[in-house]
């Protein structure tokens, strides 16, 4: 059976809950949360680095004892400590971590003190007054966990984009390799790179006698199987992710890609523009009367009713198809269009790489230039740089550039915004600096106009070139702050600053509905990896996908510029 990072690393991350829970070492649970990150945004496989007899210890974050249990996991599909701590404390426990705002520090009071182990126990005690009782919760907080548990049972579970790739490329090279098989794509919301992802549609074209449907069916990550027939079956990860497969001919592969990549509005729409031409689409393809003119090819689809192709990322009806009935559809940014990063880290903070590992790790990317973009010393839980520090990192950056070929280290900062919207450096610092990275690392409940004010304040600074993920949410796990982004866009135009669309999939931020309005006001966007590791280039696929669904092009990404073209934009204005 197929061991995905994201299995390892849910797996280390229920060890550090259920281990916080019961009052363990911090440090220990710390481990055992970084390491599920890391496996989390590790592009690599670490069952395929097993498979090369590879030394698992050379990951960043990872020793000894947890590569064991790595190890352990990816031959046996568990590992002997979770089952421990699953004997030690109530099996429905966890449930209540999926509770927002509920971690395992309250979840370790409501259990000792309230006896609280099911998220119905937990219900029956908010509705009950019982809660507000304890320190450190209160009337407002039983209140938000009263309508929290609500929320979440009419909720249904997605996955971020990048763990969803893990299984789909699996099953995908799975059903490649069975006979018979011509075709394989991976439609729905992911293929038009959504940041989460319900389930998986998946199209197989094949030949009558090909085993794929008993084969996909008996697939090894199955645990149940939901429906199975000669042409369709939907089938449960045991991941919980439900997978569609449908078998379909070669001559009507197109018309079914087009009709289950979505969106429905986007099909909706096009549709009626079928009808008033007279003719009827469908996922087998597109007919006139009784015959069918269009369907082997998603193009043919679009031409047959008369639009140019529209690429899946701009599905959403929010004006391609008008745009597609003139040829007037931009042409959309692709990864080989970037020609460096601007946001990265090193073990000088809490990255887990040397400047020339990062460097050279830039330059197999392909890239010109590699921003080194360190916290500033108010992130004390990342080992922010202070002006000395800095310092020395930048004559190391002068030093290391002069020995590489091919790659430009930039020297930057990751300073991080004040509640007051003063930078955390002061300016003497970062006028010494190639580029400087502002960020808000605190204060996420400020007012909307505090917030905006703030930031604008920060945008003020001469140094100031670039506005790190603009909306500070992680997906699923904290909400985006209340901030103004309109005015913010509109005034980093007026002030010659940037905006950063960061890869990361925690992530993934601009949105995509801020990105077009960005590219309507003229302001360029960076798309950084916020690499911390060498590894963690590979995430800028899934950037250039949100660059895609926000109808970004080439000539709107700054850092698609030359470093002599990136240099003039860059320079501070005094």
């Amino acid at each position: 059976m197929p061991r995905h990072n994201a299995d390892i690393a849910t797996t280390f991350e229920e060890i550090a809950d259920l281990l916080e829970i019961q009052g363990a070492n911090p440090f220990r649970i710390r481990a055992y949360r970084n390491a599920a990150r890391i496996l989390g945004e590790l592009s690599e496989d670490v069952a395929s680095l097993l498979d090369k007899g590879e030394d698992l210890t050379r990951l960043p974050g990872i020793g000894d004892d947890l590569a064991a249990k790595i190890r352990e996991f990816v031959s046996s599909g568990h590992c002997s400590l979770l089952d421990r701590l699953h004997r030690e404390l109530p099996a429905a426990i966890t449930d209540l971590l999926k509770i927002p705002g509920i971690g395992p520090k309250r979840v370790k009071a409501l259990y000792h003190d309230l006896a609280v182990q099911t998220v119905e126990q937990l219900y029956r005690a908010a509705r009950d007054g019982r809660i507000r009782l304890l320190p450190g919760f209160g009337e407002k907080t039983e209140l938000n966990i009263l309508r929290a548990v609500e929320a979440h049972a009419n909720q249904t579970h997605r996955f971020k984009l990048a763990v969803a790739a893990q299984y789909a490329e699996a099953i995908r090279n799975f059903l490649e390799a069975i006979p018979g098989v011509s075709e394989v794509t991976v439609a729905g919301s992911y293929r038009r790179m959504r940041e989460t992802v319900g389930d998986l549609d998946i199209l197989v074209a094949a030949a009558p006698s090909s085993p794929v449907m008993q084969r996909f069916i008996h697939y090894d990550e199955v645990v149940e199987t939901l429906s199975a027939g000669v042409t369709r079956a939907s089938v449960v990860l045991r991941c919980g992710m439900q997978v569609d497969m449908r078998v379909v001919d070669t001559a009507s592969f197109g018309a079914a890609l087009h009709y289950f990549t979505g969106s429905k509005s986007h099909n909706i729409a096009v549709r009626r523009i079928a009808q008033q031409k007279g003719l009827k689409i469908n996922e087998y393809g597109v007919y006139k009367g009784e015959k069918r003119i269009a369907g082997v090819s998603e193009e043919s689809v679009y031409a047959a009713v008369g639009l140019t192709y529209i690429p899946p990322e701009l599905r959403e009806n929010r004006g391609e198809i008008e745009l597609a009935q003139t040829g007037r559809l931009p042409r959309l940014v692709e990864q080989s269009d970037l020609r460096g990063d601007l946001h990265a880290h090193t073990k000088a903070t809490d990255g887990h790489n040397t400047l020339r590992e990062m460097a050279l790790a830039a330059k197999s990317e392909g890239f010109e230039y590699l921003a080194i973009t360190e916290h500033s010393r108010r992130l004390t839980v990342a080992h922010g740089l202070d002006p000395l520090r800095l310092a020395r990192q930048c004559t190391e950056i002068d030093k290391l550039n002069a020995t590489l070929d091919g790659i430009t280290l930039l020297k930057g900062i990751e300073v991080d915004i004040l509640e007051d919207g003063r930078l955390d450096l002061p300016d003497n610092v970062l006028a010494r600096l190639d580029l400087v990275v502002g960020a808000v690392h605190s204060k996420f409940d400020l007012s909307r106009a505090k917030q905006t004010e703030r930031i604008l304040r920060a945008m003020d600074s001469p140094y100031f070139t670039l506005l790190a993920y603009p909306t500070g949410r992680l997906i699923e796990r904290r909400a985006p702050y209340d901030v103004d982004m309109s005015r913010i866009i509109r005034e980093a135009k007026n002030r010659g600053c940037f905006l950063e669309l960061n890869a990361n999939p925690e992530r993934l931020d601009l949105l995509d509905t801020y990105c077009q309005m960005a590219k309507e006001e003229g302001v360029l966007i960076s798309i950084n990896s916020d690499a911390h590791s060498t590894y963690d280039f590979a995430n800028l696929r899934f950037g250039i996908g949100q660059a895609r669904r926000g109808w970004l092009e080439k000539k709107d990404v700054l850092n698609t510029r030359s470093l002599e073209e990136l240099r003039k934009l860059i320079k501070p204005t005094m």
